[in-house]
Parts: structure tokens; sequence; C-alpha cells
């Protein structure tokens, strides 16, 4: 068994896992991603002349476009939801 020299010490994270940033890492990655399959996908319909579809892809695209780029959006829609029905939040 090899001893360990009092300089060499187990590396461990201060407070755990820390993931405060990561929805700002995933919105960054994704972000342009999304944006551009949006696009791609947006012209197909259009130059296939689908304007039915299109429209319904693009009121889809914005709708997870919101709640991929708001924070906390889901939170509020549904606390607001439970605060109209007269549900009591704890």
């Amino acid at each position: 068994m090899l001893a360990m020299l009092p300089h060499h010490e187990i590396a461990e994270p201060a407070n755990g896992l820390n993931t405060d940033d990561l929805a700002k890492w995933l919105r960054a990655v994704f972000g342009p991603l999304f944006l551009v399959i949006v696009s791609i996908v947006a012209i197909f319909f259009l130059f296939t002349r689908e304007i039915t579809r299109f429209v319904q892809f693009i009121i889809l695209a914005i709708g997870i476009g919101v709640i991929f780029y708001v924070p906390n959006i889901i939170e509020t829609t549904a606390k607001a939801i439970a605060k109209a029905l007269g549900v009591s939040i704890s």
C-alpha cells in the first residue's frame, strides 16, 4: 500500500456539485442549433408551399423557444394557474 505524503490530499468539491450555470451553458450550446433547425424546416415548408404546416410549425417553434429561453416560465405559469384555480401553494 502506498503511503500518502502530507502534501497529498484528495481533491473534493468544497460544496458539492454546482449546477447554477448549467441552464446558461445549455442555452449557449443548443440555442443556435435550435434556431438553425427551425430555420431549415421553415424554409422547407415555404418552398414546398405547405403554408398550413408552416404556420403550425412556427407556432410550435415559438412555444418551444419561449419555454427554452425564458427562465422559470414553467414554474411561474404553474403558480399562476394554481392561484387562478384557488389552490394553496406552500
